[in-house]
């Protein structure tokens, strides 16, 4: 399990924010016809995502990955969402990267949001992660 201690400094926060990089979309299984949209950011530390669901403009679906944390938002329940996962489990050699599975945590990891909260701050001028920090 990860080390609890989210702090990071300002440099820190800023370097992970830039490094954030949309990944090209046909890469991604999109449902146009019904105006839904995924778009993901992928970060330059390993295990570390971001992905947006949009039905007609609005988030309906978010999850922010990073250093074995998750934070996740869904329309349907909107609340945020912390938990675990298990990317940085080595001891599983059947693991497979694009099979990441997050175990929520039983209470919120506070600590956690405020982290994902100054990332997303640095780049609060673009209207997805505006629009990502109104969430919370």
């Amino acid at each position: 399990m990860p080390p609890k201690n989210h702090i990071l400094d300002k440099n820190e926060i800023a370097s992970l924010g830039a490094s954030l990089r949309e990944i090209e979309q046909k890469l991604l299984k999109q449902d146009h016809k019904k105006g839904n949209t995924r778009i993901w950011f992928q970060g330059e530390e390993p295990y570390f995502d971001v992905f947006f669901d949009f039905s007609n403009d609005e988030i309906s679906w978010f999850q922010f990955t990073f250093r074995g944390k998750s934070i996740s938002w869904d329309k349907r329940k909107p609340e945020l969402q912390t938990g675990t996962t298990n990317e940085l489990c080595i001891d599983d050699v059947s693991f497979y990267a694009a099979s990441k599975t997050i175990e929520n945590d039983k209470q919120l990891d506070v600590e956690f949001i405020e982290l994902v909260k100054s990332i997303l701050k640095t780049r609060s001028k673009e209207a997805i992660f505006a629009q990502a920090l109104a969430l919370f």
